[in-house]
Protein backbone atom coordinates (compact mmCIF):
# COMPACT_ATOMS: atom_id res chain seq x y z
CA UNK A 1 0.00 0.00 0.00
CA UNK A 2 2.84 2.38 0.85
CA UNK A 3 4.50 1.59 -2.46
CA UNK A 4 1.28 2.26 -4.32
CA UNK A 5 0.83 5.60 -2.54
CA UNK A 6 4.39 6.70 -3.24
CA UNK A 7 4.04 5.70 -6.89
CA UNK A 8 0.82 7.68 -7.10
CA UNK A 9 2.40 10.72 -5.45
CA UNK A 10 5.41 10.57 -7.75
CA UNK A 11 3.14 10.18 -10.77
CA UNK A 12 1.05 13.16 -9.64
CA UNK A 13 4.13 15.32 -9.17
CA UNK A 14 5.52 14.33 -12.54
CA UNK A 15 2.21 15.05 -14.27
CA UNK A 16 1.98 18.46 -12.62
CA UNK A 17 5.50 19.30 -13.74
CA UNK A 18 4.72 18.10 -17.23
CA UNK A 19 1.57 20.21 -17.35
CA UNK A 20 3.48 23.34 -16.43
CA UNK A 21 6.02 22.73 -19.19
CA UNK A 22 3.51 21.80 -21.86
CA UNK A 23 2.60 24.66 -24.17
CA UNK A 24 -0.29 24.96 -26.55
CA UNK A 25 2.25 24.52 -29.33
CA UNK A 26 3.25 21.14 -27.91
CA UNK A 27 -0.38 19.99 -27.70
CA UNK A 28 -0.92 21.23 -31.25
CA UNK A 29 2.11 19.23 -32.42
CA UNK A 30 0.84 16.11 -30.66
CA UNK A 31 -2.59 16.63 -32.20
CA UNK A 32 -1.16 16.34 -35.71
CA UNK A 33 -0.24 12.70 -35.07
CA UNK A 34 -3.77 11.27 -34.65
CA UNK A 35 -4.83 13.54 -37.50
CA UNK A 36 -2.22 11.90 -39.75
CA UNK A 37 -3.10 8.43 -38.51
CA UNK A 38 -6.78 8.76 -39.32
CA UNK A 39 -5.98 9.95 -42.84
CA UNK A 40 -4.59 6.47 -43.43
CA UNK A 41 -8.12 5.12 -43.70
CA UNK A 42 -10.53 8.00 -44.06
CA UNK A 43 -8.83 9.65 -47.04
CA UNK A 44 -9.17 6.46 -49.10
CA UNK A 45 -12.84 5.70 -48.41
CA UNK A 46 -14.38 8.37 -50.71
CA UNK A 47 -12.17 7.13 -53.55
CA UNK A 48 -13.11 3.44 -53.21
CA UNK A 49 -15.16 3.49 -56.44
CA UNK A 50 -12.18 4.85 -58.44
CA UNK A 51 -9.79 2.37 -56.83
CA UNK A 52 -12.12 -0.56 -57.56
CA UNK A 53 -12.31 0.41 -61.21
CA UNK A 54 -8.56 1.05 -61.60
CA UNK A 55 -7.53 -2.23 -59.97
CA UNK A 56 -10.53 -4.26 -61.21
CA UNK A 57 -11.42 -5.47 -57.70
CA UNK A 58 -14.71 -5.83 -55.80
CA UNK A 59 -16.12 -4.03 -52.74
CA UNK A 60 -14.84 -6.65 -50.32
CA UNK A 61 -11.32 -6.48 -51.73
CA UNK A 62 -11.20 -2.70 -51.57
CA UNK A 63 -12.47 -2.93 -47.99
CA UNK A 64 -9.30 -4.86 -47.18
CA UNK A 65 -7.41 -1.59 -47.69
CA UNK A 66 -8.93 -0.62 -44.34
CA UNK A 67 -8.90 -4.06 -42.74
CA UNK A 68 -5.21 -4.94 -43.31
CA UNK A 69 -4.02 -1.48 -42.29
CA UNK A 70 -6.05 -1.59 -39.08
CA UNK A 71 -5.28 -5.25 -38.28
CA UNK A 72 -1.53 -4.64 -38.63
CA UNK A 73 -1.82 -1.65 -36.34
CA UNK A 74 -3.90 -3.53 -33.79
CA UNK A 75 -1.41 -6.40 -33.56
CA UNK A 76 1.61 -4.09 -33.31
CA UNK A 77 0.26 -1.65 -30.72
CA UNK A 78 0.93 -3.74 -27.56
CA UNK A 79 4.60 -4.13 -28.51
CA UNK A 80 5.06 -0.44 -29.20
CA UNK A 81 3.16 0.40 -26.03
CA UNK A 82 5.64 -1.66 -24.03
CA UNK A 83 8.57 0.07 -25.76
CA UNK A 84 7.08 3.49 -25.03
CA UNK A 85 6.76 2.67 -21.33
CA UNK A 86 10.30 1.34 -21.21
CA UNK A 87 12.19 3.87 -23.34
CA UNK A 88 9.90 6.88 -23.71
CA UNK A 89 7.08 8.13 -25.91
CA UNK A 90 8.93 10.29 -28.45
CA UNK A 91 11.48 7.60 -29.28
CA UNK A 92 8.54 5.46 -30.43
CA UNK A 93 6.31 8.13 -31.98
CA UNK A 94 8.84 9.70 -34.36
CA UNK A 95 10.11 6.45 -36.01
CA UNK A 96 6.50 5.28 -36.23
CA UNK A 97 5.46 8.39 -38.15
CA UNK A 98 8.40 7.86 -40.51
CA UNK A 99 7.46 4.18 -41.01
CA UNK A 100 3.90 5.29 -41.71
CA UNK A 101 5.25 7.48 -44.51
CA UNK A 102 7.39 4.64 -45.88
CA UNK A 103 4.31 2.41 -46.06
CA UNK A 104 2.54 5.05 -48.11
CA UNK A 105 5.54 5.23 -50.43
CA UNK A 106 5.51 1.44 -50.96
CA UNK A 107 1.79 1.49 -51.81
CA UNK A 108 2.30 4.43 -54.16
CA UNK A 109 5.06 2.65 -56.02
CA UNK A 110 2.95 -0.49 -56.18
CA UNK A 111 0.15 1.54 -57.76
CA UNK A 112 2.39 3.23 -60.35
CA UNK A 113 5.87 2.03 -61.27
CA UNK A 114 5.17 -1.57 -60.30
CA UNK A 115 2.14 -1.99 -62.54
CA UNK A 116 -0.89 -1.45 -60.30
CA UNK A 117 0.05 -4.41 -58.13
CA UNK A 118 -2.72 -5.06 -55.62
CA UNK A 119 -0.34 -7.27 -53.60
CA UNK A 120 2.39 -4.62 -53.27
CA UNK A 121 -0.18 -1.96 -52.40
CA UNK A 122 -1.41 -4.24 -49.61
CA UNK A 123 2.16 -4.80 -48.38
CA UNK A 124 2.54 -1.04 -48.14
CA UNK A 125 -0.75 -0.81 -46.22
CA UNK A 126 0.51 -3.38 -43.71
CA UNK A 127 3.77 -1.44 -43.23
CA UNK A 128 1.77 1.74 -42.86
CA UNK A 129 -0.46 0.07 -40.28
CA UNK A 130 2.55 -0.98 -38.20
CA UNK A 131 3.71 2.64 -38.27
CA UNK A 132 0.23 3.83 -37.27
CA UNK A 133 0.44 1.60 -34.18
CA UNK A 134 3.04 3.91 -32.69
CA UNK A 135 1.21 7.14 -33.42
CA UNK A 136 -2.17 8.01 -31.89
CA UNK A 137 -2.19 5.40 -29.07
CA UNK A 138 1.25 6.48 -27.83
CA UNK A 139 0.32 10.14 -28.16
CA UNK A 140 -2.69 9.43 -25.98
CA UNK A 141 -0.36 7.92 -23.35
CA UNK A 142 1.95 10.93 -23.60
CA UNK A 143 -0.95 13.35 -23.09
CA UNK A 144 -1.97 11.24 -20.10
CA UNK A 145 1.54 11.73 -18.70
CA UNK A 146 1.52 15.47 -19.30
CA UNK A 147 -1.86 16.34 -17.80
CA UNK A 148 -3.43 15.72 -14.42
CA UNK A 149 -6.93 14.31 -14.19
CA UNK A 150 -8.91 17.57 -14.32
CA UNK A 151 -7.00 18.96 -17.30
CA UNK A 152 -6.74 15.54 -18.90
CA UNK A 153 -10.38 15.47 -20.01
CA UNK A 154 -9.94 18.70 -21.95
CA UNK A 155 -6.63 17.58 -23.47
CA UNK A 156 -8.18 14.27 -24.51
CA UNK A 157 -11.02 16.23 -26.06
CA UNK A 158 -8.47 18.15 -28.11
CA UNK A 159 -6.75 14.93 -29.22
CA UNK A 160 -10.06 13.29 -30.13
CA UNK A 161 -11.13 16.49 -31.91
CA UNK A 162 -7.89 16.32 -33.93
CA UNK A 163 -8.69 12.70 -34.71
CA UNK A 164 -12.16 13.78 -35.80
CA UNK A 165 -10.76 16.73 -37.75
CA UNK A 166 -8.64 14.24 -39.66
CA UNK A 167 -11.86 12.46 -40.58
CA UNK A 168 -13.37 15.82 -41.58
CA UNK A 169 -10.43 16.86 -43.74
CA UNK A 170 -9.76 13.44 -45.20
CA UNK A 171 -12.75 13.16 -47.57
CA UNK A 172 -12.09 16.69 -48.86
CA UNK A 173 -8.32 16.29 -48.96
CA UNK A 174 -8.67 12.86 -50.53
CA UNK A 175 -10.96 14.23 -53.23
CA UNK A 176 -8.54 17.06 -53.98
CA UNK A 177 -5.48 14.79 -54.12
CA UNK A 178 -7.40 12.31 -56.27
CA UNK A 179 -7.82 15.04 -58.89
CA UNK A 180 -4.21 14.16 -59.72
CA UNK A 181 -4.90 10.42 -59.54
CA UNK A 182 -6.12 7.85 -57.03
CA UNK A 183 -2.55 6.62 -56.50
CA UNK A 184 -1.43 10.11 -55.42
CA UNK A 185 -3.25 9.46 -52.13
CA UNK A 186 -0.54 7.01 -51.06
CA UNK A 187 2.32 9.40 -51.80
CA UNK A 188 0.58 12.15 -49.81
CA UNK A 189 1.08 10.12 -46.63
CA UNK A 190 4.84 10.16 -47.17
CA UNK A 191 4.84 13.91 -47.71
CA UNK A 192 2.78 14.65 -44.59
CA UNK A 193 4.90 12.39 -42.39
CA UNK A 194 7.97 14.64 -42.74
CA UNK A 195 6.73 17.90 -41.12
CA UNK A 196 4.76 16.02 -38.47
CA UNK A 197 7.77 14.00 -37.29
CA UNK A 198 9.81 17.22 -37.17
CA UNK A 199 7.08 18.98 -35.16
CA UNK A 200 7.11 16.21 -32.56
CA UNK A 201 10.90 16.29 -32.42
CA UNK A 202 11.24 20.02 -31.84
CA UNK A 203 8.02 21.16 -30.14
CA UNK A 204 7.30 18.46 -27.56
CA UNK A 205 9.08 17.43 -24.39
CA UNK A 206 8.29 14.45 -22.21
CA UNK A 207 7.86 15.01 -18.47
CA UNK A 208 10.71 13.76 -16.30
CA UNK A 209 9.49 10.56 -14.72
CA UNK A 210 10.60 7.06 -13.91
CA UNK A 211 10.37 4.60 -16.79
CA UNK A 212 9.22 1.07 -16.09
CA UNK A 213 12.13 -1.34 -15.70
CA UNK A 214 10.41 -4.72 -15.83
CA UNK A 215 11.17 -7.46 -18.28
CA UNK A 216 8.51 -8.20 -20.86
CA UNK A 217 6.84 -11.01 -18.89
CA UNK A 218 6.67 -9.03 -15.64
CA UNK A 219 5.47 -5.94 -17.47
CA UNK A 220 2.52 -7.65 -19.12
CA UNK A 221 1.73 -9.37 -15.83
CA UNK A 222 1.29 -5.92 -14.29
CA UNK A 223 -0.93 -4.90 -17.19
CA UNK A 224 -3.06 -7.98 -16.51
CA UNK A 225 -3.22 -7.04 -12.83
CA UNK A 226 -4.55 -3.60 -13.78
CA UNK A 227 -7.38 -5.22 -15.72
CA UNK A 228 -8.05 -7.56 -12.79
CA UNK A 229 -8.16 -4.63 -10.34
CA UNK A 230 -10.30 -2.40 -12.55
CA UNK A 231 -12.44 -5.34 -13.58
CA UNK A 232 -15.34 -5.01 -16.01
CA UNK A 233 -15.29 -1.21 -15.81
CA UNK A 234 -12.14 -0.97 -17.90
CA UNK A 235 -13.22 -3.71 -20.30
CA UNK A 236 -16.61 -2.16 -21.11
CA UNK A 237 -14.92 1.22 -21.58
CA UNK A 238 -12.69 -0.35 -24.24
CA UNK A 239 -15.71 -2.03 -25.80
CA UNK A 240 -17.62 1.27 -26.00
CA UNK A 241 -14.76 2.97 -27.86
CA UNK A 242 -14.42 0.05 -30.26
CA UNK A 243 -18.16 -0.06 -30.94
CA UNK A 244 -18.41 3.59 -31.97
CA UNK A 245 -15.55 3.23 -34.45
CA UNK A 246 -16.86 -0.11 -35.75
CA UNK A 247 -20.19 1.52 -36.60
CA UNK A 248 -18.68 4.79 -37.87
CA UNK A 249 -16.27 3.21 -40.35
CA UNK A 250 -18.77 0.57 -41.42
CA UNK A 251 -21.27 3.30 -42.26
CA UNK A 252 -18.70 5.56 -43.92
CA UNK A 253 -17.51 2.80 -46.25
CA UNK A 254 -21.12 2.15 -47.23
CA UNK A 255 -22.00 5.85 -47.58
CA UNK A 256 -19.24 6.43 -50.12
CA UNK A 257 -20.96 4.07 -52.56
CA UNK A 258 -24.48 5.29 -51.72
CA UNK A 259 -23.67 8.95 -52.40
CA UNK A 260 -22.17 8.11 -55.77
CA UNK A 261 -24.67 5.50 -56.99
CA UNK A 262 -27.94 6.80 -55.54
CA UNK A 263 -27.33 10.55 -55.42
CA UNK A 264 -24.72 10.95 -58.17
CA UNK A 265 -22.37 12.85 -55.88
CA UNK A 266 -18.72 12.52 -56.86
CA UNK A 267 -15.29 13.97 -56.21
CA UNK A 268 -14.99 17.04 -54.02
CA UNK A 269 -18.74 17.42 -53.54
CA UNK A 270 -18.99 13.90 -52.17
CA UNK A 271 -16.01 14.53 -49.91
CA UNK A 272 -17.64 17.67 -48.52
CA UNK A 273 -20.90 15.83 -47.85
CA UNK A 274 -19.13 12.99 -46.02
CA UNK A 275 -17.21 15.57 -43.99
CA UNK A 276 -20.35 17.19 -42.52
CA UNK A 277 -21.28 14.55 -39.90
CA UNK A 278 -17.63 14.02 -39.00
CA UNK A 279 -17.19 17.75 -38.44
CA UNK A 280 -19.95 17.63 -35.88
CA UNK A 281 -18.31 14.63 -34.21
CA UNK A 282 -15.00 16.47 -34.00
CA UNK A 283 -16.57 19.65 -32.66
CA UNK A 284 -18.66 17.82 -30.09
CA UNK A 285 -15.64 15.81 -28.94
CA UNK A 286 -13.86 19.07 -28.18
CA UNK A 287 -16.90 20.47 -26.34
CA UNK A 288 -17.37 17.23 -24.41
CA UNK A 289 -13.74 17.33 -23.27
CA UNK A 290 -14.17 20.85 -21.92
CA UNK A 291 -17.39 19.99 -20.08
CA UNK A 292 -15.92 16.85 -18.53
CA UNK A 293 -12.88 18.85 -17.41
CA UNK A 294 -15.15 21.18 -15.46
CA UNK A 295 -17.39 18.47 -14.03
CA UNK A 296 -14.83 15.72 -13.41
CA UNK A 297 -17.63 13.13 -13.68
CA UNK A 298 -20.59 12.04 -15.81
CA UNK A 299 -18.36 9.95 -18.10
CA UNK A 300 -20.71 6.97 -17.88
CA UNK A 301 -23.76 9.10 -18.67
CA UNK A 302 -22.00 10.65 -21.67
CA UNK A 303 -21.10 7.20 -23.02
CA UNK A 304 -24.66 5.87 -22.63
CA UNK A 305 -26.26 8.94 -24.23
CA UNK A 306 -23.73 8.92 -27.06
CA UNK A 307 -24.22 5.24 -27.87
CA UNK A 308 -28.01 5.71 -27.68
CA UNK A 309 -27.84 8.51 -30.26
CA UNK A 310 -25.66 6.38 -32.56
CA UNK A 311 -27.97 3.36 -32.27
CA UNK A 312 -31.17 5.36 -32.82
CA UNK A 313 -29.65 7.11 -35.85
CA UNK A 314 -29.07 3.75 -37.52
CA UNK A 315 -32.71 2.75 -37.03
CA UNK A 316 -33.98 5.61 -39.20
CA UNK A 317 -31.36 5.63 -41.98
CA UNK A 318 -33.03 2.97 -44.22
CA UNK A 319 -36.31 4.92 -44.39
CA UNK A 320 -35.07 8.08 -46.12
CA UNK A 321 -34.10 8.71 -49.74
CA UNK A 322 -33.67 12.46 -49.32
CA UNK A 323 -29.91 13.17 -49.13
CA UNK A 324 -30.40 16.13 -46.80
CA UNK A 325 -32.30 14.06 -44.24
CA UNK A 326 -29.81 11.26 -44.70
CA UNK A 327 -26.87 13.53 -43.90
CA UNK A 328 -28.77 15.09 -40.98
CA UNK A 329 -29.21 11.68 -39.40
CA UNK A 330 -25.54 10.90 -39.97
CA UNK A 331 -24.74 14.20 -38.26
CA UNK A 332 -26.62 13.02 -35.18
CA UNK A 333 -24.50 9.89 -35.23
CA UNK A 334 -21.43 12.13 -35.30
CA UNK A 335 -22.68 13.99 -32.23
CA UNK A 336 -23.16 10.71 -30.39
CA UNK A 337 -19.65 9.57 -31.27
CA UNK A 338 -18.31 12.90 -30.03
CA UNK A 339 -19.85 12.20 -26.63
CA UNK A 340 -18.45 8.69 -26.31
CA UNK A 341 -14.83 8.91 -27.44
CA UNK A 342 -13.42 11.69 -25.17
CA UNK A 343 -15.17 10.06 -22.20
CA UNK A 344 -13.62 6.67 -22.91
CA UNK A 345 -10.21 8.23 -23.60
CA UNK A 346 -10.20 9.93 -20.20
CA UNK A 347 -11.35 6.82 -18.32
CA UNK A 348 -8.72 4.62 -19.96
CA UNK A 349 -5.77 6.98 -19.51
CA UNK A 350 -6.78 7.71 -15.90
CA UNK A 351 -6.99 4.03 -14.98
CA UNK A 352 -3.23 3.57 -14.45
CA UNK A 353 -0.01 5.33 -13.56
CA UNK A 354 2.54 6.38 -16.16
CA UNK A 355 4.73 3.25 -15.87
CA UNK A 356 2.02 1.11 -17.47
CA UNK A 357 -0.04 3.80 -19.24
CA UNK A 358 1.54 3.11 -22.63
CA UNK A 359 0.54 -0.54 -22.38
CA UNK A 360 -3.03 0.14 -21.31
CA UNK A 361 -3.68 2.88 -23.87
CA UNK A 362 -2.05 0.70 -26.52
CA UNK A 363 -4.48 -2.11 -25.80
CA UNK A 364 -7.23 0.47 -26.10
CA UNK A 365 -5.70 1.53 -29.40
CA UNK A 366 -5.74 -2.11 -30.50
CA UNK A 367 -9.46 -2.50 -29.91
CA UNK A 368 -10.11 0.83 -31.63
CA UNK A 369 -8.22 -0.38 -34.68
CA UNK A 370 -10.08 -3.70 -34.46
CA UNK A 371 -13.36 -1.81 -34.65
CA UNK A 372 -12.13 0.12 -37.68
CA UNK A 373 -10.80 -3.07 -39.30
CA UNK A 374 -13.94 -5.17 -39.06
CA UNK A 375 -16.49 -2.38 -39.67
CA UNK A 376 -16.28 -2.08 -43.49
CA UNK A 377 -16.21 -5.81 -44.36
CA UNK A 378 -18.96 -6.72 -41.87
CA UNK A 379 -21.23 -3.90 -43.02
CA UNK A 380 -20.52 -4.92 -46.61
CA UNK A 381 -21.49 -8.54 -45.94
CA UNK A 382 -24.64 -7.49 -44.05
CA UNK A 383 -25.62 -5.18 -46.90
CA UNK A 384 -25.53 -8.26 -49.14
CA UNK A 385 -28.48 -9.53 -47.11
CA UNK A 386 -30.43 -6.31 -46.77
CA UNK A 387 -29.81 -2.64 -46.02
CA UNK A 388 -32.13 -2.74 -43.02
CA UNK A 389 -30.32 -5.79 -41.66
CA UNK A 390 -27.02 -3.91 -41.99
CA UNK A 391 -28.13 -0.76 -40.16
CA UNK A 392 -30.28 -2.48 -37.55
CA UNK A 393 -27.50 -4.92 -36.72
CA UNK A 394 -25.44 -1.85 -35.81
CA UNK A 395 -28.30 -0.68 -33.61
CA UNK A 396 -28.37 -4.08 -31.90
CA UNK A 397 -24.65 -3.96 -31.20
CA UNK A 398 -24.99 -0.45 -29.75
CA UNK A 399 -27.91 -1.58 -27.55
CA UNK A 400 -25.94 -4.52 -26.13
CA UNK A 401 -22.97 -2.30 -25.33
CA UNK A 402 -25.24 0.28 -23.67
CA UNK A 403 -26.57 -2.47 -21.40
CA UNK A 404 -23.07 -3.64 -20.52
CA UNK A 405 -21.93 -0.08 -19.77
CA UNK A 406 -25.00 0.57 -17.61
CA UNK A 407 -24.46 -2.59 -15.57
CA UNK A 408 -20.68 -2.88 -15.32
CA UNK A 409 -19.07 0.55 -15.73
CA UNK A 410 -18.16 2.09 -12.36
CA UNK A 411 -16.30 5.25 -13.26
CA UNK A 412 -15.00 5.69 -9.71
CA UNK A 413 -12.83 2.63 -10.32
CA UNK A 414 -11.05 4.36 -13.20
CA UNK A 415 -10.91 8.07 -12.40
CA UNK A 416 -8.92 9.76 -9.59
CA UNK A 417 -10.26 9.05 -6.13
CA UNK A 418 -12.02 5.89 -7.20
CA UNK A 419 -9.80 3.57 -5.14
CA UNK A 420 -9.16 5.51 -1.96
CA UNK A 421 -9.96 2.57 0.24
CA UNK A 422 -7.25 0.49 -1.36
CA UNK A 423 -4.83 3.38 -1.54
CA UNK A 424 -4.44 2.80 -5.27
CA UNK A 425 -5.61 5.78 -7.19
CA UNK A 426 -4.11 7.02 -10.38
CA UNK A 427 -2.96 10.57 -10.60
Amino acid sequence: MIKDQSTQQQDTTDSTTGTQKTSKLALAALSTVPLLMVLGNSMLIPEFPKIKTALNINQFQVGLFITLFSAAAGLSIPILGFLSDKYGRKIVIIPSVILYGIGGLISGLGATLLGKSYLIIMVGRVVQGIGAAGTAPIVMAMVGDLYKSNARSEAMGVIEAANGMGKVLSPVLGSLVALISWWALFFSYSILAVPISLAILFFTKEPTQEKQKDQVGAYFKKILQIFQQKGPSLLVSLLAGMTVLFILFGVLAHISDVLEKDYNLQGLIKGLVIAIPILFMSSFAFITGKILKQKGKYFKIAIIIGLSIVGLSLIFLPFFDNPYIYISILTLMGLGSGLVLPSVNTLVTSSTTSQQRGGVTSLYGSVRFLGVAVGPPIFSLLFGINEKVMFWSGTGVAAVVIGLVFIFLKEQKLIPGGNKQQGKQPE
